[in-house]
C-alpha cells in the first residue's frame, strides 16, 4: 500500500506543502528556502516514510524536481534529526558525511 506513508492524507497532498523547495529540488548546489527547510523538518519529524514518499512522488517530478536531488534537501537544510541512512525507493537519505 503505497498510500499510507502519510496517513490519510495522499503524498502528491502534502507535496503541495513542499512548493518552496522545488528550485532546491532542481539545483544540487542551491540553498533551500527557510519555508522550504520548516516544510521538510515538519513532514520528516511526522513520518520519515511520508517524507520520503513526498519527494518522490509523481507531482514533484511533474514540476521538474529530480529526485536524487530532493533526497538532498534534509541534509542541505541541516536537520538534525534527520533519516540518515534512511532507504526512500531506489535512493538512501545522505548523511552530513557524505561527500557524493
Amino acid at each position: 500500500g503505497g498510500q499510507d506513508e502519510c496517513g490519510a492524507t495522499p503524498p502528491d497532498q502534502e507535496a503541495l506543502k513542499l512548493v518552496p523547495c522545488v528550485a532546491a529540488g532542481k539545483d544540487p548546489d542551491s540553498k533551500p528556502s527557510d519555508r522550504c527547510c520548516a516544510a521538510v523538518k515538519e513532514i520528516g519529524e511526522r513520518s520519515p516514510a511520508c517524507l520520503c514518499a513526498v519527494l518522490l512522488s509523481k507531482i514533484v517530478r511533474r514540476v521538474g524536481v529530480k529526485p536524487e536531488v530532493a533526497i538532498t534537501i534534509p541534509k542541505r537544510c541541516d536537520l538534525a534529526d534527520r533519516p540518515i541512512g534512511y532507504k526512500c525507493g531506489d535512493y538512501t537519505m545522505p548523511s552530513l558525511q557524505l561527500k557524493d
